[in-house]
Order: C-alpha cells, then structure tokens, then sequence
C-alpha cells in the first residue's frame, strides 16, 4: 500500500470513527431518552405487539419538509422492539416508501418482523398506481400498506400553516377522482414479490367524508385490509357516527398514543376509553404515531398509554386485540398464540 493510499485510509477510519463517536454521542443526549420509562407492568402489556405507525430516520427534516426531527432510527427501533418482546413494527415516512428499509433493517437485527408503508403524496407523484406496483415489488416482500395522501392531502394542507401549497385531491363535490380509483385498483390487484401478501390501504390525512368514500370504493374492489388512520384526531377528525361506519364497512380505527402525550396531546385516556368501548376492541388498532424528537420513543408511548386504559378497564384482552391481533391481520400475518 503507498504512502498517500495508507493515508487516505487512515484519515477514512478516523472520520469514521469520529462519526461513530458523534453518533453514539447524539442517541445517548436524545431527548426522548429522558422520558420516564413506563412501568414493568406497562411493559409487560408489550409482548407481541405489532406498531403500525412509527416515524423514523433516515427521514427528511429542514424548512422544506417541514417535518419534526426524529428521535430514532430504524436500527435503533428495532434493538427497541426486539427489547420489549414485541413482534414488529411498521415504518411510515411522508415523503418516501420504507420497505426498501425493511429489507434491511431486517438483515441487521432479525427475528423481528419489519414492514414498509407507501404514502401517496407529491414526493411519489401522488396518486400514483406505478409507485404502489414499485413498492409491491421490492425484495423481500415487506412492503405492506399503501396510504392515502398525508401531508400533502388537501385536507390536511387547508388546516396547516401554509394553506395556499400544492396538495393531491382525492375526490371533488363527494366522487372520487379516477386517479384516486386507479390507485385503489392497483393497491387491490398488486402482486407482493416473495410473500404472496395483498397490500392494505390505510386513509391517510383526507377528509372524514373522503375516508369514507376511499373504503367504500376499496371494499368494492375487494381489499380486505383497510385502516382508518388516527380517525379520531387532526386532521380527520372524524365524529362517533363515522367511526362506526367505517368499522361496519370492515376497516379498522386506528387510535394513536401520541395523541394523549406532551404537545400533541388532543384526547384524555378517558375519552379514548369511552370512545374504544362505543366503537368496540375489535375494530381498533392501537399504535404509537411516535418517533418524533422531544417525545417518548413509540414503544414507551404505547405501553404507557395502554397501561392507562388498562387502570380504567381495558382487560389486558382487549389490548391485545387492539395492539397484537388486528395489527397482524391487516399485515396479513397469521395470529400468535397468547
């Protein structure tokens, strides 16, 4: 080896090493990292369960995407999960599919079941049934939800700080677009390489009324596995009545953890208790939507919230259903034994 490639190489491992450094520097000040941790009986209600909604690097963060920074990375989330006896997670991203991370972040850390969700927004182009079919047919066949638009939904953009931005319509005076169509088609009829999975549909951040008109439509093409993202809260917000509906067309409502904590707290437990009791366990899924900075990492969220139903009268049950069960059935994934 020369001189100057010798160096080279030197001087390589050493930015490395202070990369490495830098980085087991920045997980260990992580804000989140100083949220007190749930009980062990919290902990304890996490044994294999499936998060459907976590929001992890590598992702975008700056003035452009306007997204909150994040506290953890896939690799990081998975050590998290394989930790706490859970069985796996979803990860969603705005701007990008993720089940090109699944793939690897499953080769890194194995035995815990990782999958990727699509979310329809302009970074895809859209509504855009070439990026489902994409998604589909990525290796290892982990891709598994395809979402409606989300940040950049015209409902969600009309309750942001930038009202006037380009958004992705899915209906217009209560029809559906035939884009919004094509991409619900190709949801129902894309071929999952290496699994023979079907991909479900998630509703994203339209409007309570589109939602309903996206599961009506996705039930009449055939898709078996629909969830009703964060229904209860900003931006859907969708009333009781909505919520039933849309549980009696066969979708399942998706209550999320990071409702009921810090900044974004919107909800009591008590008022997701009685609105879960109304609706019924078995047609909810409980997730975190967590992995912001300044919050607690997903897994805490969710045992710590759960754990609060659980004081009012969830039966450990009923959490069950809501954070094992239906998660693996809208994965596709067979049940496991409790």
């Amino acid at each position: 080896m020369s001189r100057i490639t010798r160096r080279k190489f030197v001087g390589m491992g050493a930015c490395l090493a202070l990369v490495t450094n830098a980085a087991s520097h920045a997980q260990a000040v992580r804000p989140a990292a100083s949220f007190p941790r749930p009980s062990r009986a919290a902990r304890a209600l996490m044994r294999d369960a499936i998060d459907i909604h976590t929001h992890l690097d590598p992702d975008s963060f700056g003035p452009h995407s306007n997204q909150a920074a994040r506290a953890l990375d896939v690799i990081d989330m998975v050590r998290r999960v394989r930790s706490a006896g859970m069985r796996g997670f979803v990860i969603k991203q705005h701007y990008d599919q993720t089940a090109q991370l699944a793939y690897l972040v499953r080769k890194e850390v194995p035995n815990v079941e990782v999958f990727g969700m699509l979310c329809s927004n302009r970074a895809v182009g859209g509504l855009n049934p070439e990026a489902v079919h994409h998604f589909a047919e990525i290796i290892g066949g982990h891709g598994r939800i395809v979402s409606m638009p989300t940040w950049d939904a015209e409902n969600y953009v009309r309750q942001s700080r930038n009202p006037t931005r380009a958004a992705v319509p899915v209906a217009r005076d209560g029809v559906l677009l035939p884009e919004t169509i094509a991409v619900i088609e190709a949801i129902a009829h894309a071929q999952v390489r290496d699994s023979g999975a079907k991909l479900a549909l998630a509703t994203g951040h339209i409007s309570a009324e589109e939602a309903l008109l996206v599961i009506r439509e996705a039930k009449r093409q055939g898709i078996e596995r629909i969830v009703a993202t964060h229904a209860i809260g900003h931006p859907i917000n969708m009333s009781m009545a909505q919520m039933k509906e849309a549980a009696s067309l066969g979708a399942y409502i998706e209550f999320v953890a990071g409702f009921l904590s810090g900044a974004r707290a919107s909800f009591t437990v008590q008022q997701y208790y009685d609105a879960i009791r109304e609706i019924g366990p078995a047609h909810v899924i409980f997730s975190s939507d967590g992995g912001q900075m300044n919050r607690p990492f997903p897994d805490d969220l969710i045992a710590q919230a759960a754990h609060q139903l659980h004081e009012l009268g969830l039966s450990t049950g009923e959490l069950r259903t809501m954070m094992v069960d239906n998660p693996a059935a809208l994965l596709g994934l067979p049940q496991r034994l409790s």
